[in-house]
């Protein structure tokens, strides 16, 4: 019979069923003595608005146009996009050498005007304008293509080019192959049990309370059974909702609170701006019957066992599968204890 202790000592897999992989978790490597690379941790103190950033209000951006001077959140085409609007339509049909022609557009969403502002640093009724700019954009470019992927970039350690407050909407012609895996195997599920995995997988969750993080009332944040990154999390609605654009106004006031609580408990963690990548998962925008889906967001973050020592997926991982030493099941806890103020508020009082 499987206990708790058995995963918490030995090591084992854990199955994604999102999209059908498998992560190593060895919780007895928490032991080993750590000499490996540290990255330095930034603690300058940013200025509310900066001359120099192309994305503070009224600046001059690279490509010579002028920002307005917007008061709460601003959303551009971004001037290097990866994708083009208007793309001549072709293929190979060489099974070795396979191509197909994309099209789609790429915008940059400002959270706030403020330079040094995070999310977790914003108040909730500055965030619900940020959320609302999520549903909005993600029902207009829904119209026209067949996937929207709604993200952030935070943290230098996580590539981001501009320290100001802001993510990116990547729409596309195409579904991207996360989404193909989480498709087939969310629809997979309903076919087999009549309902929908992550709605199942949310009462699951919510009645253990070993992997939950935060919860309101229409909200959950918790880190996933299969998670991959030692502090992954999951934010999921309590009812079934595939889109961004099926939020109701009280959810979507719901989803501001749970942010803000959600993400002062990771800057708390190590007492800096925690760096991840995020994004929303929704139902495809494709006129297929998506019945099966629901909505979520992944947030991945690299940070492992402080501010300056980071996750690398290397050697097996990259060859072989996933792998992680802490237990989703102590992460979960870890982030759980933390406080839902910010840690700068409470040095600040």
């Amino acid at each position: 019979m499987l206990t708790e202790e058995m995963y918490s000592k030995y090591p084992h897999r854990r199955y994604n069923p999102l999209t059908g992989n498998y992560v190593l978790v060895s919780p007895h490597r928490l032991q080993r003595p750590w000499q490996g690379k540290e990255e330095d941790v930034a603690h300058s103190k940013k200025p509310e608005y900066d001359a120099n950033c192309y994305l503070c209000a009224g600046n001059v951006r690279a490509n010579g146009e002028n920002n307005p001077d917007y008061k709460d959140t601003f959303v551009f085409t971004n001037d290097f996009a990866a994708f083009m609007k208007e793309t001549p339509e072709f293929e190979s049909d060489n099974p070795l050498l396979k191509v197909e022609s994309v099209a789609g557009t790429n915008r940059v969403i400002c959270f706030s005007p403020k330079h040094n502002l995070t999310l977790a640093e914003m108040e909730v009724s500055e965030i619900k304008k940020v959320v609302d700019l999520w549903k909005s954009q993600s029902v207009e470019l829904g119209n026209k293509y067949a996937w929207v992927q709604i993200f952030e970039n935070k943290g230098e350690i996580m590539g981001s080019s501009n320290p100001h407050p802001h993510g990116q909407i990547w729409a596309s012609s195409f579904i991207p192959n996360e989404v193909v895996a989480e498709d087939i195997n969310q629809k997979k599920y309903f076919e087999e049990n009549a309902s929908v995995l992550l709605v199942d997988y949310v009462k699951l969750e919510i009645e253990k309370q070993e992997r939950v993080v935060v919860g309101n009332e229409h909200w959950v944040v918790v880190v996933p059974f299969w998670a991959t990154w030692p502090f992954e999390t999951i934010l999921l609605p309590k009812r079934n909702v595939p889109t961004l654009g099926d939020l109701t106004e009280e959810e979507s006031v719901s989803l501001a609170e749970i942010l803000k609580t959600f993400l002062c408990k990771y800057d708390n963690l190590f007492k800096t701006s925690f760096p991840y990548t995020m994004g929303w998962h929704g139902a495809p925008s494709d006129g297929k019957d998506n019945a099966h889906w629901q909505l979520h967001a992944h947030f991945y973050p690299p940070l492992l066992r402080s501010a300056t020592v980071k996750k690398f997926m290397v050697g097996y991982e990259m060859l072989s599968e996933s792998q992680r030493d802490i237990t989703a099941e102590q992460a979960a806890e870890r982030l759980r204890n933390q406080s839902g103020i910010h840690f700068k508020t409470e040095l600040n009082n």
